[in-house]
């Protein structure tokens, strides 16, 4: 999710496409009120930039709607390994 309106985020969703040589596959969320991002409490107020953008945050969210794992990063540069990520689903969906 992000706080870029559906016309920016498509301009940042093409630059990667073109970087990476392949489309996301995935949907992101158009949040730039911040409705979703305030209610999550991932707002980050003090971005150096001076721009309100939320925290780099990676949810898996079950079938019913309910967050099961999280991991919320304040700086931009730490994210989850692919392994961490994929260890949460396999829990959510019972194989480990």
């Amino acid at each position: 999710m992000s706080i870029d309106d559906r016309e920016h985020q498509k301009i940042m969703i093409d630059r990667v496409a073109e970087s990476d040589g392949r489309e996301l596959e995935f949907t992101l969320l158009s949040d730039p009120e911040h409705a979703v991002i305030d209610r999550y409490g991932l707002l980050n107020q003090h971005d150096p930039r001076a721009r309100p953008i939320p925290h780099p945050t990676t949810l898996v969210i079950d079938r019913d709607g309910f967050v099961r794992w999280k991991f919320v990063e304040i700086n931009y540069k730490i994210r989850p390994t692919n392994e961490q990520i994929l260890d949460a689903l396999a829990e959510v969906q019972g194989e480990r």
